[in-house]
């Protein structure tokens, strides 16, 4: 019986079935208390590999995607957002919008959660089993700008085709020059209609020519990226790190203040008397 034992764990990981081979004695005791017919006892077997096998694979799509660990929907606070924007984002967590090739743009002024956003998306659709590449896009750029001086540009392009969703951070802080303008606009006429893009930037589309520097470039670049999109528009929200600051600020000197700092506080707060 033990010699059969370890054949038969030997034979399950020649197959490359690690997780029955952990689960199986287990399995089979819980199977022979449950009288479980054969068929049922091979469906519970089968299903702890394939569960394992998609922990795994996601595992890997994690590590692989580049994305902010923490930057997840739980931590992100969805209601300081407007109405419509928090709509949206509900529809985009189902992850059926990169079968359609659609487009993510969040627009907002720096801090109002622009990358958070996207990467809690991107988190929810590795958790579907969808490839998602994040990186910002100065480094996107200037690893696209040495496969071209490499002559490997074709492949470069080819390798981010296997990404359902590649999010492109802070695209307006960088001021490209034409090199690196081509080679962010190839990538962008790569994926139209074809994968789905995310971006997120400070800037609105109608000063997007300081990126693309022709004003035609730029038309034919907003045209690729907005034809199939959803826009998030954050412009109207305030700025969550200077106001987080802030509070960081007012709760320290509340807990911290010494009876001086406080007068002086007071003070600065204080409108002077009115001229007698």
């Amino acid at each position: 019986m033990a010699n059969r034992h370890a054949e038969l764990l030997a034979m399950l990981r020649t197959l490359k079935l690690p997780a029955i081979a952990e689960q199986v004695a287990d399995l089979a005791l819980r199977a022979a208390k449950a009288n479980l017919t054969h068929e049922a006892f091979l469906y519970e077997i089968l299903q702890a590999e394939v569960a394992q096998r998609e922990q795994h694979r996601i595992a890997r799509l994690r590590r692989r995607s580049g994305l902010p660990a923490e930057k997840t929907f739980r931590t992100l606070q969805l209601e300081r957002f407007p109405p419509a924007v928090r709509q949206q984002v509900e529809r985009l967590r189902a992850g059926t919008f990169v079968a359609d090739a659609v487009n993510v743009v969040a627009v907002g002024r720096p801090g109002v959660g622009k990358s958070h956003l996207l990467a809690a998306v991107a988190h929810e659709l590795i958790l579907q089993g969808h490839p998602v590449l994040w990186t910002s896009t100065a480094t996107l750029v200037q690893r696209l700008l040495a496969a071209k001086r490499d002559l490997r540009l074709p492949q470069a392009l080819a390798q981010l085709d296997r990404v359902a969703f590649l999010v492109l951070d802070d695209i307006g802080y960088v001021q490209h020059d034409q090199d690196e303008m081509e080679v962010l606009f190839a990538v962008l006429s790569e994926r139209y209609e074809r994968k789905s893009v995310g971006i997120s930037t400070n800037l609105v589309f109608s000063d997007w020519v300081r990126i693309f520097k022709s004003p035609l470039t730029t038309m034919a670049a907003i045209d690729r990226v907005v034809h199939h999109s959803v826009i998030l528009d954050l412009l109207p929200v305030a700025s969550f790190r200077a106001h987080t600051a802030i509070e960081e600020q007012r709760q320290q000197h509340m807990i911290g203040a010494t009876p001086v700092a406080e007068r002086a506080t007071r003070e600065e707060v204080t409108e002077p008397p009115a001229p007698e």
